[in-house]
């Protein structure tokens, strides 16, 4: 109830109504007898009746008999109208409403009653907010004795693994230091040796898909998408190509060709620089790129984005696979690709991205978050007016959360522009716990292993400004332009910006006080409007300048928006502020600096009194114009105030703090001077080649722990192969490949096997046989089978046979399909899947890979099992042991192994016993821990065990299959859909050219074979029951439509006799 002192008022209205109250009361008890009711006056829109305590709502026969809603003419009942109203919500600003609705009323009895039943929603509201505080106490306290538990349960772990363990230096901190002399206590010396090593061949890919990104006229504030993070990636980018080492940047965004943007935002390229040294290649410098996803023709909001995200995957991975190609040509000659060096996703939804692609091409992953979902839902529970479905509906917050703790798994480096933002927000996270952090980093340093378990590390690097809007920058002289600037001697007319904000005053020599912020609630621009209007001081010495994004009319504004632009201009009327208050309808991106100009001229002040600012970008703005700044004191302005030392902080709920600090900065003459002097002297602190020589000594740093990354991409080690044979067959992978021991019995024929496959090596003197490790052939098209059909003990059922056999056979027989490729998508074990193929008399070798066990292995036809020369027959497959290296990475699973014993030995923290699994030895392999489901109840859900053991530090690919009759617990990166993009990246395949077979139902990795670029076709008639649906997400986790896009035209469903019509619908596609 705090700050909301209209209340007082509306409850002395109230007592005063008493008497009049009373009166009516008895008069509609003399009344009674001879009416049944009174014609309420509220609006028929409020009139519908509502249940208590989930009661059903009245009939209306029920109501005309309940004594409780009789009604009587000209009159309201007030017990109705509080079960029709203050159950209904408890919003302050609909007490507002009443309150004018209130005392419109002429007739005094229906006014009295009102105020009387505006007393019980005052009661109600209180009564609430109790309890959203109790919950909200309640929720925390949960949260925190969870992470505690993570926390020395991943403690005590560690200690139990290094009894006897020694600290030693780490073998690759060894090579890293040798390489890099790395000095860890002293960073600026390795910034410094950084820069002596300057070679420009480096490619940086940032992605940022939502909202409208383009490199001119940026259209910041048309909609809560299109904010400050558009300009920081576009600048970011720009930077990052003008660093000397930088020979590329591309910035990757979503293609939108929707009639209501601007035709530039539908082009595929759009070049923000060219490279700044001479020679440089003609694909140097920084780009912006758009990657089509989605409906082709809307403007998609960033909430509804989420089932797109594989597709922009792959998209983005096309694209990066041949610029590789292209600047290696450029680069190197074409001897070897470039590829990125490092993935960087801004925002959820491109962490998510990055994650992804970090893990198809085995590359860093740098993350930044700008805003956080996790913080956003507490703020959201706190004000208490929507529940946490509602917020979940209309934000998609719980999708958007995994998104952001998947790209935590993903991240090794997190880059931040606070302190703050490291340990009030993320440390929501049940991916990042500081303290954890530190011993991990600890133990790397000593050479002691983690055991898989990983924390990534938070960087706080303040983001740059772009200087050049700056015409001078003059730190002596403060009287020729405001003190900031310096105009040309020449004259100049004054930009259009001045005279639209002029209009508006009626005295525009008057100090400026400058507020530029979208018109969302969280930006507390009606706080300070209040502050500004109950000032007369302030109001005689200064004008207010609200800059407020751009809008054509109010009512196309959305709601938060249009009620807070309603408010202010409400309020210009109570304080009757005309002639003071500017709020120009337009202005463009390159005029904010011309605005800056005007507010320092007239040594105005800069304001930005936010409930909570990340960070404050234009805070930095200012300080550049030499503009003191007043800022809120929660969040990031704190940072930026102790580095400029050129304003004031403020708490934002407190209105005279707000105008006390304005009205001396603008009153007092030396104080103005010292802190425009101090932001001019401080503000090359956050210029973007500061930013960009950090950001790129963090990665070198991240880079040098890692072999592959030392050595380039296990990519970069496949030999050239022409270019046509690459694109429509496998790549010569020989000497990657590797015999899988199971699959030919024991070792004596394994060792023979071994013998023989190497005299024939020996005798084809490095002849074509001895560079193909399996079988090739030339596809145009390939069709993966990924149906789930298991009997209830996890047993193939005979469905899956069935399927297998008919969609190859229709595949081979349909006309419009030549030379198809063939793979085996599976949670099998690989001695499983050969029996199921045997079973059926199905010729293994029309298979060009198998994918078993979820992803976690990749076999290959052997190019040597029909050799007749050789003698051998027996072994048929090979295992792709690149495959098991590229999955291999925070792979820990003798740790993951004892965590999940634990477990069973003592529960978890979200049930009372231990789970009912045991360990499968069995279906288990190096990179796939299998256990088996005793009882599907008395287990954990997906979402739930991978929030454990992220608790602890452990980063895994968690699911259910087989009919939720065993738990796979894999590698992050090893899953089925992932291992379809290593295949695609490995082979050179179009991923368009792939066509997915599923059944209605599936494991708990389902959802990821039905989105993507790729084509799906869902088989109908093949799959009994849910698969493992009902172990993936609890209730208040997101739905499958935030995963899967319910209208794609990727996606067709069809019954066995439709597969040939779908499949020509597929090619034409």
């Amino acid at each position: 109830m705090d700050g909301n002192e209209w209340i007082n008022g509306y409850l002395e209205a109230i007592l005063d109504a008493g008497a009049v109250i009373a009166k009516h009361r008895r008069q509609q008890s003399r009344n009674s007898s001879t009416s049944n009711g009174v014609q309420s006056t509220v609006p028929s829109t409020n009139r519908v009746p509502l249940s208590i305590s989930g009661a059903a709502p009245l009939d209306s026969e029920k109501a005309k008999q309940t004594s409780i809603f009789q009604i009587g003419e000209g009159n309201i009942n007030p017990t109705k109208f509080f079960v029709e109203e203050v159950t209904s919500g408890f919003e302050e600003t609909d007490l507002y409403k009443t309150w004018m609705k209130s005392i419109a009323m002429r007739s005094a009895q229906t006014r009295n009653n009102r105020m009387e039943n505006l007393c019980w929603r005052i009661w109600h509201l209180t009564r609430k907010k109790k309890q959203i505080e109790w919950e909200d106490a309640q929720r925390l306290a949960r949260r925190h004795y969870e992470r505690e538990q993570g926390h020395k349960a991943a403690s005590k772990e560690l200690s139990e693994f290094s009894d006897g363990e020694k600290p030693e230096p780490s073998p690759k901190l060894k090579t890293a230091s040798a390489t890099l002399s790395r000095n860890y206590s002293n960073f600026e010396m390795f910034v410094q040796q950084q820069q002596s090593q300057k070679k420009k061949s480096l490619y940086i890919v940032l992605i940022s898909i939502h909202g409208l990104v383009r490199g001119y006229n940026m259209e910041l504030g048309r909609d809560s998408d299109t904010g400050g993070q558009v300009k920081y990636v576009v600048e970011l980018a720009r930077a990052l190509a003008m660093m000397t080492e930088v020979y590329r940047v591309d910035l990757l965004t979503r293609q939108i060709c929707s009639p209501d943007v601007d035709w530039s935002y539908g082009e595929p390229t759009e070049m923000l620089t060219h490279g700044n040294t001479e020679g440089a290649g003609e694909s140097s410098g920084a780009y912006i790129v758009r990657i089509p996803c989605g409906p082709r023709d809307k403007y998609v909001a960033k909430e509804h984005l989420w089932p797109y995200v594989q597709e922009f995957v792959d998209g983005a991975l096309a694209h990066i696979l041949n610029m590789s190609k292209a600047l290696g040509e450029q680069v190197y000659g074409g001897e070897k690709p470039v590829w990125p060096h490092v993935i960087h996703g801004h925002y959820a939804d491109a962490g998510n991205i990055a994650c992804l692609l970090s893990g198809a091409l085995n590359v860093p992953m740098v993350l930044t978050g700008h805003s956080l979902g996790r913080n956003k839902l507490e703020q959201l529970l706190k004000q208490g007016r929507d529940t946490k479905e509602d917020i979940n509906n209309t934000y998609r917050i719980m999708r958007r959360i995994e998104g952001e703790e998947l790209s935590l798994d993903g991240a090794e480096i997190v880059i931040t522009s606070t302190r703050q933002e490291v340990d009030e927000q993320w440390g929501l996270y049940d991916g990042f716990d500081v303290r954890l952090e530190r011993v991990f980093r600890a133990r790397a340093k000593q050479g002691m292993s983690c055991y898989g378990r990983y924390m990534p590390r938070m960087v706080v690097i303040p983001p740059g400004m772009d200087f050049s809007s700056v015409i001078s920058l003059n730190t002596e002289d403060g009287d020729s332009d405001g003190g900031a600037l310096s105009e040309p001697m020449s004259p100049k007319p004054e930009p259009p910006i001045w005279a639209e904000i002029k209009r508006f005053f009626s005295n525009p020599h008057k100090p400026m006080i400058l507020a530029l912020a979208r018109p969302d609630p969280k930006k507390n621009l009606t706080t300070l409007v209040k502050a500004f209007g109950e000032s007369r001081s302030l109001r005689e010495l200064a004008n207010l300048v609200l800059i407020m994004g751009n809008r054509d009319d109010i009512d196309e504004m959305s709601g938060g928006n249009a009620a807070v632009l309603t408010t202010i201009i409400k309020l210009i009327d109570k304080y009757n502020l005309y002639g003071l208050v500017a709020y120009p309808k337009h202005h463009k991106q390159n005029e904010v600096p011309s605005i800056y100009r005007l507010v320092a001229r007239t040594k105005g002040v800069f304001i930005n009194p936010a409930l909570v600012e990340p960070f404050g970008l234009t805070l930095i703005e200012a300080a550049a114009h030499g503009i003191p700044t007043v800022a809120t004191k929660n969040g990031g302005p704190v940072d930026i105030h102790k580095t400029l030392k050129n304003g004031l902080l403020v708490d934002p709920h407190n209105q005279k703090e707000i105008a006390d600090a304005l009205l001396k900065l603008v009153s007092d003459r030396n104080m103005w001077m010292e802190c425009r002097k101090n932001g001019l002297t401080n503000i090359f602190n956050y210029s973007w080649p500061q930013h960009c020589r950090i950001y790129l000594a963090r990665i070198a740093q991240c880079r040098s722990q890692r072999k592959n990354w030392q050595d380039g991409s296990l990519l970069d080690r496949q030999p050239a192969i022409d270019e046509e044979y690459t694109r429509d067959s496998l790549k010569d992978v020989h000497t990657h490949l590797s015999i899988d021991e199971r699959s030919v019995g024991n070792g004596s024929d394994f060792l023979e096997y071994h013998s023989k496959l190497q005299s024939v090596q020996e005798n084809s003197n490095g002849s074509d046989i001895a560079g193909k490790g399996f079988w090739q052939r030339k596809m145009r098209k390939v069709f993966v089978i990924a149906i789930d059909s298991y009997t209830t003990d996890g047993k193939p059922h005979e469905n899956m046979l069935k399927a297998i056999q008919n969609i190859v056979k229709h595949v081979k027989e349909d006309p419009s399909v030549h030379g198809p490729g063939f793979i085996l998508s599976t949670a099998m074990r690989f001695s499983e899947t050969i029996e199921l193929l045997n079973s059926g008399g199905v010729d293994l070798f029309e298979f060009d890979a198998l994918i078993c066990g979820s992803g976690s292995e990749i076999y290959y036809p052997d190019v040597y099992a029909d050799n007749a020369s050789s003698g051998i027959s027996k072994l048929q497959f090979c295992i792709d042991q690149d495959y098991l290296m590229h999955i291999d990475y925070r792979w820990g699973r003798e740790g993951v192994r004892r965590t999940i014993a634990r477990f069973l030995a003592s529960g978890v923290e979200d049930m009372q016993h231990p789970l009912a699994i045991e360990e499968d030895g069995t279906s288990s392999n190096e990179h796939c821990l299998a256990y088996k489901v005793k009882d599907p109840s008395q287990v954990l859900r997906v979402e739930e065990l991978r929030k454990n053991l992220r608790m602890r530090g452990l980063r895994c690919h968690v699911l259910y299959c087989k009919s939720a009759s065993l738990l796979y617990i894999m590698p992050l990166f090893a899953s089925r859909a992932q291992a379809l993009r290593y295949l695609f990246v490995r082979w050179g395949t179009d991923i368009s050219n792939m066509c997915v077979f599923v059944g209605e139902a599936g494991d708990n990795d389902y959802e990821e074979l039905l989105c993507g670029a790729l084509k799906t076709i869902i088989v109908k008639g093949y799959v009994e029951g849910n698969g493992s649906d009902k172990l993936l997400r609890g209730s208040g986790s997101y739905h499958r439509e935030d995963m899967v896009p319910v209208d794609s035209p990727n996606i067709v469903t069809v019954d066995l006799s439709g597969i040939s019509q779908a499949l020509q619908q597929a090619m034409k596609q």
